[in-house]
């Protein structure tokens, strides 16, 4: 059987996944719990990775050499970028870069050392399946979050996005350091800090992965001032939901 991998950065926002996973064992490796057991008739691994490019780069690679998974997904929160990315909007990588790297003059800004590329793709199919699910729960916004915090949080018409999602071991939260981002990166939808990394690292191994963000603030002076409670009751309810849907179709392999 086909095992899925899951990560996301911080408790809250895995929270709601494991409810779903009542079974599961906890496997502890590199000072990580690894959650292993069966969801929606799926075998699924769970992981926190921690905060940050390196944290998440370690995850995935445990991820992979010691739980074989075949297909690994990064659900979670980040700040929106694109004009059109509101909050409460979720947004689905086509592909990831690291916003912070830069090796010139001997590398063109932006490209990873020794790659060739910047652009690490996700998987098309994939990303796909997951875009369809998040349009899904999107449209039943209310059955999944309640009216109460559509009305607290104003999230009215939740769109879903998918393009260009950049990442970098800093936390975005000025008006500045957001214009700088969409001035270097015209593309970029999203900004966070740990997708680019396992997208390297998916590459590396030749499996399949893909970045499902929830956009929790605009990554400027407004930023979201309650973000560990948008993460509770929105980010982490949206992941529960659009991986339930994606796996509830997803054939057993």
């Amino acid at each position: 059987m086909a095992v899925i991998g899951i990560m996301s950065a911080l408790h809250e926002e895995l929270a709601a996944v494991l409810g779903d996973m009542p079974d599961e064992q906890r496997v502890r490796v590199a000072g990580r719990d690894f959650w292993v057991g069966q969801w929606q008739g799926h075998a699924v691994v769970a992981v926190l990775s921690r905060i940050g490019k390196v944290a998440a780069a370690t995850t995935a690679t445990v991820m992979l050499e010691r739980f074989g998974v075949d297909a690994l997904v990064f659900t979670g929160a980040a700040g929106g970028l694109g004009k059109d990315v509101r909050v409460g909007d979720v947004v689905v990588a086509s592909g990831l870069v690291q916003h912070d790297m830069d090796a010139s003059p001997l590398f063109p800004r932006h490209e990873v050392p020794l790659y060739g590329r910047a652009l690490f793709e996700s998987d098309a199919t994939l990303s796909a399946q997951l875009a369809e699910a998040a349009q899904q729960v999107l449209q039943a916004a209310e059955l999944h979050l309640g009216p109460d915090t559509l009305t607290q949080f104003q999230l009215a018409s939740p769109q879903v996005h998918r393009g260009l999602i950049v990442s970098g071991d800093r936390f975005v939260a000025t008006n500045a350091e957001s214009q700088a981002l969409c001035e270097a990166l015209p593309e970029a939808l999203a900004v966070e800090m740990e997708g680019a990394a396992v997208a390297q690292v998916c590459f590396d191994y030749g499996v399949p992965f893909a970045a499902v963000r929830t956009i929790s603030d605009r990554a400027d002076d407004a930023a979201h001032t309650d973000f560990n409670r948008f993460i509770r009751e929105v980010a982490s309810r949206y992941s529960r939901a659009i991986l339930s849907q994606w796996l509830a179709k997803r054939q057993p392999a």
